[in-house]
């Protein structure tokens, strides 16, 4: 993780990766409760509005469309994007979670950015956040497909700029710190702390001070993500929801539609409640002077082998 932190000395006024805010759409597919007729009229006009399909209703790497009655396992590419005013901007941060409601569980993939890989449509090999700026979504997606041989059924996308509205929004929440450190003027030490939305932020970026580098920030930011499905899994409890929604349309993008978040959250919502975190194992490396994150193809085939079960397909 050396290497890494040299390529980002200098990188400052770069938009962090944050994980973190990809939580928000979680507790909207697998963990929502609305309650009376308002709110449901405000959540269905609100994911209405984030509506975006794909070019294709079927992964390639998929036989049949998806039945959630029948409670087929599904997988959601979950994507951090860094917008910027001179280009597409880049998906800075990569989730793929997999969830299996046959066996309540769930799987969270973290993809590191720098991840060298081939590109979709591109015929070359570059870091894989880099797919994004090539074709967005579609490219991202059928690049992540490529990378580890799995199918992906549904994609939510986030404006990265959101980030600290959608925590306010929230009303904050709650992690259980497993390392004193001290951020941009922040102390956080050991223990459960409740932190708002520019705290989380703070939490999640460092990373010089961790014993694991980026991994160890990594899971803080993992950290952060449970701490929202988990305070968001009953919209009731906020007593700003409409704030929450507002966001909400305004810097997310899915393919699924309001039904299928409806039938996910009717069938898929005990999945929740075991969410595993996976972490791809590598080696960061210089290749003609920029940092690459190397996966080997071993690590690769094992954890397509181990998706694939997860999401009982060949």
């Amino acid at each position: 993780m050396e290497g890494n932190s040299k390529q980002e000395k200098g990188k400052k006024s770069r938009k962090l990766t944050f994980n973190i805010i990809i939580g928000i759409s979680l507790f909207l597919i697998i963990g929502v409760c609305v309650y009376g007729f308002s709110v449901y009229r405000s959540v269905a006009n609100t994911l209405n509005s984030t509506h975006e399909p794909l070019n294709h209703e079927v992964s390639k790497n998929r036989d049949l469309k998806i039945n959630f009655s029948e409670q087929d396992s599904i997988s959601i590419l979950l994507l951090g994007v860094d917008e910027r005013e001179s280009d597409r901007g880049r998906s800075d941060s990569l989730i793929l979670l997999t969830v299996n409601p046959k066996d309540q569980s769930s799987k969270m993939v973290s993809i590191p950015r720098d991840t060298r890989t081939e590109i979709a449509g591109q015929g070359k090999e570059d870091k894989i956040n880099h797919a994004y700026s090539f074709g967005g979504v579609e490219t991202t997606i059928e690049t992540v497909e490529d990378f580890l041989d799995v199918p992906i059924d549904f994609y939510i996308e986030l404006n990265m700029e959101s980030f600290k509205d959608i925590v306010n929004a929230l009303g904050g929440v709650k992690v259980n710190n497993a390392h004193d450190f001290t951020y941009d003027g922040k102390r956080f030490p050991e223990g459960q702390l409740q932190i708002n939305g520019t705290d989380a932020l703070k939490y999640s970026r460092m990373r010089s001070e961790d014993p694991r580098g980026d991994l160890g920030r990594q899971d803080r930011q993992r950290l952060i993500i449970q701490a929202v499905i988990n305070k968001g899994a009953n919209i009731k409890s906020l007593a700003n929801y409409n704030d929450f929604l507002d966001v909400i349309a305004e810097n997310v993008r899915t393919n699924l539609t309001f039904n299928d978040m409806k039938d996910i959250q009717s069938n898929y919502k005990a999945a929740r409640q075991n969410i595993q975190q996976v972490q791809i194992n590598g080696e960061g490396t210089e290749i003609n002077g920029v940092y690459y994150y190397v996966v080997s193809q071993s690590v690769r085939t094992e954890l397509s082998s181990m998706l694939k079960q997860h999401l009982n397909v060949n």
